[in-house]
């Protein structure tokens, strides 16, 4: 890149006249910076996942007839429930901790001497009870599979008389009166009387901190609350595990779930994750012993019988190394139920299709007539195998693509599904056939694709989900077990990109797993752009030529002047100088709050671009948006209109309706979004914002996915200093703790199987 001197920043004067007001192409790799998302899969995309974020999903999704996939889910938590009922009916409960020893029972002997009165101490809080602060209402998370348009759903058949019974309790606990339609909706229609029971249970509520929670019950029970109440503890397991999912972990170890009570004033952690256990609120798993054998409920009974609880309170369980000398430690990991199902059935589904394929068909021809050498390779690949990984950059997409004609060509129901509708589209024009590209949540919902057979599995032969960084484990899991014997499945994708909104790193766990056939694209990215974004994915954040301006560096200052560069870019340097107009040019930044997050380039933005009073709960027709109907799916859009039902938006081409109550919490303005938002999609230019309070939550994954947005141009708003090639060098992609690369290493290999 040609470096660009701080000196000869191009500003609104006779240089900008002379350039159109942008810098020099490129610059040295200590000119360039990037800012930090914080919230990226946090409420302001819904996630965390998907993020947290992410974009994807059709312009509308409605929730069909409970599908294989949920209802085998819904058997494996049936089977839970019985196990629970069963453990129930015991005789002689065993008091909490009764399983203890060592450190672990002295301390809840002395707690409970402190709660009997025979010691004193210290206060439960350091501050007196207080009411939590008022907020805007918070909405629940609605389930990670398809569903209704939020103006045809009705509010998850709440009543009127829980939503009332949950509000008077949650005004004599002193909590917003708001949150009792979230809670009727999260705890069902009995919320009431289990807050009553349980006032903890309010931390299941969306939004809702355990320093809320743990006010509410103290108005509720007075001096009948401690910080070692089991249904304190229990709840705050449950909350940081849910928390964790967030971030993408589907298990965490108990180690860092024990640190994290200790922080929240927990006196015993070891007897709180036992009784969390005990209690079925979470799952116990030893990776490495077998990566089958799960401490499940079934398990779990016979655990407690032999002592399991005294192991969890350890940091790891020993296991001999064959020599007879030493014992390696092994992790014990905790997890919610719902991950851990989805990733065993995942798990199991992939094997099925691995094993299953059916190989008559000759596709030699087609790779013959593949137009590279890369796609051949993928044809061929295809052929003999039932599941298959695909990974390269974008110009790589054109490989599925070919895969997706050839064996359409063969005579094969073949189909490509993506994360975004934008992403479809690219899609079916590389293929030539729009009836073969799909969005990933119109194929389940049924709204799009071929739809199902008489058993319930879609109607395909051959099925690539692009994007696959972007599944979640959920998704992944209801996905392929929507898949019938013999189907062939393609999970293809970038490698480098940012991963999924919601909880697990499908994509990244296949890989490294090798537990099927491997196909790596060899078509580099062309261009400037390409140069530029390969460099990146290796560490290297390389200078390119860019005759054409396709990367332009804009230093600046302060995130102020960022703000007005952003702006001047977007509105007027880039259409004039480019060619690229406003409502093709995507603004990305690191994250939503800030001076120069989403939140504050929005505004500034729509003041010049289309600026109106907001008539419409901030909204006026004609600004653009992102519509998040679940969490990981941002669906763009622009405004229409508003009357009573509630904000009409226009979302490639389909007529949404967001009802009032769901405008704030699912509706933003989206000239400027988050790098997780924009994954999965491309626009002709792009300006990435990286002002230099984002400097700590750059990472190269987060570098990698902002700047390959672009097709024909990147700007890059840079105020960061060494902070990003520092990030392109030193930070990888944040890890997530899953259990699903163990449990695939577990399969037999193709060979092995046949």
């Amino acid at each position: 890149m040609t470096a660009l001197p701080r000196g000869e920043t191009p500003g609104p004067s006779a240089e900008d006249t002379e350039d159109g007001g942008l810098a020099a192409t490129g610059t040295p790799a200590d000119e360039v910076t990037a800012d930090v998302s914080t919230d990226d899969t946090g409420e302001e995309t819904g996630t965390s996942g998907e993020a947290a974020a992410g974009t994807g999903g059709a312009d509308e999704a409605v929730t069909p007839a409970l599908s294989e996939a949920e209802a085998e889910l819904a058997a494996q938590r049936e089977l839970l429930e019985r196990i629970e009922r069963r453990k129930a009916e015991k005789e002689g409960p065993i008091p909490a901790g009764t399983k203890l020893s060592g450190t672990a029972a002295d301390l809840l002997a002395a707690v409970r001497a402190v709660e009997s009165g025979e010691k004193t101490g210290a206060a439960f809080y350091d501050s007196p009870a207080a009411p939590p602060a008022p907020r805007r209402t918070v909405q629940p998370p609605a389930p990670a599979r398809p569903r209704t348009t939020d103006a045809a759903r009705p509010a998850q058949g709440v009543s009127p008389e829980a939503v009332a019974a949950a509000q008077a309790v949650l005004a004599e606990g002193g909590a917003p009166e708001s949150l009792a339609r979230p809670a009727a909706q999260t705890l069902g229609e009995q919320a009431a009387d289990g807050l009553r029971a349980d006032p903890w249970q309010l931390l299941a509520v969306p939004g809702v901190r355990p320093e809320q929670a743990d006010g509410f019950a103290r108005a509720l029970l007075g001096a009948g609350c401690g910080p070692d109440d089991e249904r304190r503890t229990a709840a705050l397991v449950c909350w940081l595990l849910e928390r964790a999912a967030l971030q993408g972990h589907t298990a965490l170890d108990a180690s860092v779930v024990r640190a994290a009570l200790a922080e929240r004033a927990v006196t015993d952690p070891d007897a709180a994750v036992e009784h969390a256990v005990a209690e079925g609120v979470v799952l116990v798993f030893q990776e490495g012993l077998d990566p089958t054998a799960s401490t499940g409920p079934d398990q779990q009974d016979q655990d407690e019988q032999d002592g399991a609880g005294e192991r969890i309170g350890d940091d790891a369980t020993a296991v001999a190394d064959g020599t007879g000398e030493e014992e390696q430690p092994v992790p014990v990991l905790l997890g919610l139920d719902r991950y851990a199902l989805a990733e065993e059935s995942l798990a199991d589904g992939l094997a099925r299709l691995l094993n299953a394929c059916e190989k008559g068909t000759d596709w030699s021809p087609a790779a013959s007539a593949a137009p590279s050498p890369s796609a051949a390779e993928l044809i061929r690949t295809v052929a003999t195998g039932g599941l298959v990984a695909h990974s390269g950059g974008e110009a790589a997409r054109a490989e599925p693509a070919a895969l997706i004609a050839a064996a359409n060509g063969l005579g094969l129901r073949a189909f490509g599904a993506t994360h975004s509708v934008d992403g479809r589209h690219r899609l079916a024009t590389a293929v030539g056939d729009p009836t073969a590209a799909v969005t990933l949540a119109g194929l389940l919902s049924g709204t799009e694709g071929p739809g199902r057979d008489g058993e319930g599995a879609l109607a395909l032969d051959l099925l690539v989900v692009l994007d696959a960084p972007q599944l979640d484990v959920e998704t992944a899991a209801i996905l392929v077990e929507s898949l019938a014997d013999g189907t062939r499945l393609v999970l293809s994708g970038d490698p480098g990109v940012l991963g999924s909104a919601g909880a697990g790193r499908v994509f990244a766990d296949v890989l490294a797993s090798r537990a099927c056939p491997q196909v790596v694209s060899r078509t580099p990215d062309p261009g400037p752009i390409g140069e530029l974004v390969s460099g990146i994915g290796i560490g290297e954040l390389t200078q390119v030529e860019a005759p054409g301006r396709e990367v332009v560096i804009v230093p600046v200052r302060d995130a102020g002047e960022a703000v007005h560069r952003t702006v001047q870019l977007v509105a007027d340097s880039v259409p004039r100088a480019i060619g690229v107009p406003s409502d093709d040019t995507q603004v990305i930044t690191v994250g939503h709050g800030g001076s120069a997050g989403t939140r504050a380039l929005n505004t500034a933005l729509k003041q010049r671009l289309n600026p109106g009073p907001g008539r419409f709960g901030g909204f006026d027709p004609g600004d653009r948006v992102v519509h998040v109907p679940a969490p990981g799916r941002a669906v763009p859009g622009s405004v229409v209109s508003a009357d009573a039902d509630g904000l009409h938006l226009e979302c490639a081409g389909v007529p949404v309706v967001v009802p009032q109550d769901r405008v704030e919490s699912s509706v933003r303005h989206s000239w400027a979004l988050s790098a997780h938002q924009a994954a999965g999609m491309r626009w002709p230019a792009v300006v990435v914002v990286l002002p230099g309070d984002a400097a700590q939550g750059l990472s190269r994954p987060w570098v990698y996915t902002a700047f390959s947005r672009g097709e024909r141009h990147l700007s890059v708003v840079h105020g960061v200093d060494e902070a990003l090639p520092r990030a392109v060098a030193e930070i990888p992609a944040q890890e997530r703790t899953t259990r699903l690369r163990p449990l695939l290493e577990a399969l037999p290999t193709p060979d092995a199987a046949s």
